[in-house]
């Protein structure tokens, strides 16, 4: 597949996100959004509606559960272990897509810019639901499936997010 061809779509609605080659739909994924809904306001905990893109990509070559903070990968893999003895974390795990807004006054720049809020679509702990919002404002999924994301998807790649 031909990562310069391809489109991502996030419908909060269904708490799924397609992948698009052209017009065709290839793989759909179960995510989790964020609990407190949709919006751009920055510290507002919400995920941010419209066009999007992957600002970048990290984490590649990380192992399953590679335990990210502030972008960097700690040197920890996630366990149920360091879940006990950090129960208050927001995980991030394995990828993050860090994205971007195209637009103006509704998520790029001001008090509604998707890059500074640090929105991602990122893996989480897979004892976590999906289907539910119950993120903090990002995209979350599973640790496999955001791994292959990550491997079809490149920097650039466009990426809606709708109601």
């Amino acid at each position: 597949m031909n990562p310069l061809s391809v489109s991502i779509v996030i419908s909060i609605t269904s708490q799924t996100l397609s992948l698009y080659q052209a017009d065709k739909e290839v793989c759909t994924y179960a995510i989790s959004s964020a609990l407190n809904g949709i919006g751009g306001e920055k510290n507002s905990g919400k995920t941010p509606l419209g066009c999007h893109l992957v600002r970048a990509k990290i984490g590649q070559n990380q192992p399953i559960n590679t335990v990210f903070v502030g972008r960097r990968p700690t040197g920890e893999i996630y366990s149920d272990v360091l879940a006990c003895e950090f129960p208050n974390r927001d995980w991030v795990l394995s990828r993050i897509l860090w994205l971007s807004g195209k637009e103006l006054g509704v998520n790029r720049l001001g008090k509604v810019d998707s890059m500074q809020r640090y929105i991602y679509i990122h893996g989480t702990p897979d004892t976590e639901p999906m289907g539910e919002a119950l993120s903090h404002g990002c995209i979350r999924m599973r640790n496999q499936d955001v791994m292959t994301l990550f491997d079809l998807v490149d920097v650039g790649t466009e990426v809606l997010i709708q109601a």
